[in-house]
């Protein structure tokens, strides 16, 4: 996927159009164990991937060597739904996933992905078919385009309009995750802090006077 200015991703989409896709079959238990968020890749979709010998499975679409490559996802609806494990969205980044185009997403989902700028766009049940159907009527992964400066997603043959936050658009157009778009506040947050720890000095000593009153 390219992107031009953080306003227009381009890339090739591949169809999962499974509804209540939840993020435990995401992002399966086993895969996390470790403390930080490397290494997550491999267990992307596990179950759908690979079968109960840890052999891949032929016909799914991911293990196709002309999806190979394959960089945003055309999902069914309720994608993301179940437990609010953020390491769902790391492994589809850390798979090379950069965006995911489905009628509904699971709220908790929805809210990882676009603070990790993993772009979800929301279309209409009508207009998230029509893109699969052109899909798989393709020779190979799709060519597809998602404009969020103009909040429209395109193909060749159809082109449909996603919802968006404008927090969030703003927050991709300026290249941000959650924690840059924070640090946009962040002398509003120190005159903030300023005034919190002059008007009430003893909060910000309270572990020390603490530790002293234990003898610690």
């Amino acid at each position: 996927m390219t992107a031009d200015n953080n306003a227009t991703v381009r890339g090739h989409a591949a169809v999962l159009d499974i509804a209540n896709l939840d993020t435990d079959q995401i992002m399966p238990k086993q895969f996390l164990r470790g403390i930080d968020k490397a290494g997550l890749a491999p267990g992307l979709l596990y179950d759908l991937r690979f079968d109960g010998a840890g052999q891949p499975r032929a016909d799914f679409v991911l293990n196709q060597p002309a999806f190979a490559g394959t960089d945003v996802l055309l999902a069914g609806s309720n994608y993301g739904c179940g437990s609010s494990r953020e390491h769902a969205v790391w492994g589809m980044q850390q798979y090379g996933f950069q965006a995911v185009v489905a009628s509904s997403f699971g709220e908790i989902f929805y809210s990882n992905a676009m603070n990790n700028r993993l772009l979800l766009a929301m279309v209409t049940e009508a207009d998230a078919q029509a893109f699969m159907h052109e899909a798989r009527a393709a020779a190979g992964p799709l060519a597809i385009e998602i404009d969020v400066e103009q909040r429209q997603v395109r193909t060749a043959g159809h082109s449909a309009p996603f919802t968006i936050s404008e927090r969030h658009r703003r927050m991709f157009l300026d290249g941000l995750d959650v924690i840059g778009a924070s640090l946009t506040y962040r002398d509003r947050i120190d005159a903030f802090a300023a005034q919190h720890w002059a008007a009430q000095p003893w909060v910000r000593d309270v572990a020390r006077l603490t530790r002293d009153r234990l003898g610690a």
